[in-house]
């Protein structure tokens, strides 16, 4: 008797992607890392000093030439849990995938470039 017919553990090679609830888990927390990356994308438009034309500043108009503290807060905390979410996913995908055609995950690895990126040049802005 050979070890494969006496092991009663389920093949994860022949398992359908659909069916392997760890994928879709790794999936769904990579699909949340970017909706909460578009929201502080949002957050970043409001948080920023407004831009003042010339036109703007002929006629008087004022604006904001600051960052807003507490938009600013939100967006170092949601770019924070951002890149929190997406280490955490890139460690799951890396401890699952083990042969060398198993898919990397591109748009992650981008996430979390531009995410710390953006940390670090609003660390760098403050300071």
């Amino acid at each position: 008797m050979t070890e494969e017919s006496q092991w009663q553990g389920e093949n994860r090679r022949v398992t359908p992607l659909k069916g392997d609830k760890f994928y879709r888990l790794v999936n769904v927390l990579n699909l949340v890392a970017w909706v909460i990356f578009v929201a502080a994308m949002v957050v970043f438009h409001y948080a920023r000093p407004e831009l003042i034309s010339g036109v703007q500043e002929f006629w008087g108009v004022d604006g904001r030439k600051d960052w807003s503290e507490t938009l600013s807060f939100y967006l170092i905390l949601l770019l924070s849990l951002c890149t929190g979410l997406g280490v955490t996913t890139a460690v799951m995908k890396r401890r699952r995938s083990r042969r060398k055609n198993d898919f990397f995950g591109i748009n992650l690895l981008i996430l979390l470039i531009i995410a710390i990126s953006s940390l670090v040049w609003i660390f760098s802005e403050v300071s």
